[in-house]
């Protein structure tokens, strides 16, 4: 059995109005320096922290988005987004930011990042892992 324990970040809150989303993803980017196996799920309103072009301007708040784009080179490649919770809200894989890994195996071939999957088979992801938080 491994000693390398299986770490699933679930997000559940929009990206702006509170400090859950920026924090979920600075605990991520740490935990992945540290070569921990890292896993995202965004949930619920959360769906929308993976939005792509967002604009924050007008909140006179930092715009945090584009940092998503660095997970790939933080080995961060398993990112789960319920399709239930696009749907509910009138988004599609297509209005997500394309985020990419490359895979070394392949010659350094980029690959998506997100994973769209129902309820019942995320349930199953989430039930995998060995320590789960939850933002």
């Amino acid at each position: 059995m491994s000693d390398i324990k299986k770490f699933m970040y679930v997000n559940r809150k929009a990206p702006y109005g509170t400090i859950y989303a920026w924090e979920s993803l600075e605990v991520v980017l740490i935990g992945a320096a540290f070569e921990q196996d890292v896993s995202m799920a965004f949930i619920d309103d959360g769906v929308y922290q993976l939005v792509k072009g967002q604009n924050t301007k007008e909140l006179g708040i930092k715009n945090f988005s584009p940092t998503y784009t660095a997970l790939g080179d933080y080995d961060v490649k398993k990112i789960y987004v319920e399709k239930e919770s696009l749907e509910m809200r009138g988004l599609t894989v297509d209005d997500l930011m394309p985020l990419k890994w490359e895979d070394e195996n392949e010659d350094y071939a980029e690959k998506d990042s997100i994973q769209v999957l129902p309820a019942k088979e995320l349930a199953g992801i989430l039930d995998d892992a060995d320590v789960l938080l939850s933002f």
